[in-house]
């Protein structure tokens, strides 16, 4: 299956940042806004939003010690003001390995290297809970990507990786989401791709899921190899729709069909 080679890591840095726009800010819409009423509904009502059983269960796993270090808590204390606005300004640079990282990857980070606990794998139901519960802790808040230039050529990697046709069918993220938005695709919505409600609740999956099982399940879609979990080409997506949701609300966790 054709998909969007790896070299388009390299030669964004061979190019140099060339950051596009995108979308004008005033055509910009959160995906919710391609939702019906009821499932608009569900995701507004914290009492109704299935998304919310992670957030609860996200905030007992910040609470519980590592294997042979603090908790979350231990280190950062209450989440509503420490981790207040981190999502909104995540992939961030990681200082030790200069490169990007994303909240998962962080909160892997942390359990490793301070709480001495193991990994937790991508789409575990305790990453995700524990992602889904700091980045709520920014709902409400605009997506502000940090100004960091040595960010910019893994941003450019993304548009290009945004804009390059992939897979049998030949089509790219831009095709359908900047082109064809508010069109509809065997019965859905095609939305803009804004990446404003992850982790979010779809109820097809039945469960939470992140932005790269997502983009995964798209470049499936297209009949494309999809990148692996965690790889620095889905990181370096995440950074270009963030900077393309740049000033949108976080909404996380977003209810989806």
């Amino acid at each position: 299956m054709r998909r969007p080679a790896a070299s388009l890591l390299a030669l964004a840095f061979l190019a140099g940042p060339a950051m596009a726009q995108g979308l004008a800010p005033e055509e910009r819409r959160s995906g919710a806004a391609f939702m019906g009423p009821q499932t608009q509904a569900m995701q507004a009502d914290d009492s109704a939003n299935p998304g919310m059983l992670w957030v609860l269960q996200g905030g007992g796993l910040w609470e519980q010690p590592g294997a042979s270090g603090p908790s979350c808590a231990g280190c950062h204390g209450p989440a509503a003001e420490s981790m207040r606005g981190v999502a909104a300004r995540y992939p961030a640079l990681d200082a030790s390995g200069g490169r990007p990282i994303d909240v998962a990857g962080r909160v892997n980070q942390c359990r490793t290297q301070r709480q001495g606990a193991p990994a937790l794998a991508r789409e575990s139901e305790e990453l995700l809970a524990l992602t889904t519960f700091v980045t709520h802790q920014s709902r409400g808040l605009p997506v502000a990507p940090p100004a960091e230039p040595r960010l910019d050529v893994y941003r450019e990697a993304g548009r290009q990786m945004f804009s390059s046709r992939m897979g049998q069918l030949d089509l790219s993220c831009a095709d359908c989401h900047e082109d064809n938005w508010n069109q509809r695709l065997a019965g859905s919505a095609v939305t803009q791709a804004h990446p404003t409600g992850y982790p979010l609740y779809r109820l097809e999956w039945q469960g939470i899921g992140s932005l790269q099982r997502r983009m995964r399940n798209c470049m499936i879609g297209v009949r494309a190899e999809p990148f692996a979990a965690g790889s620095e080409e889905f990181i370096a997506l995440e950074l270009y729709l963030m900077q393309r949701a740049a000033g949108m609300e976080i909404e996380t966790p977003a209810v989806r069909p």
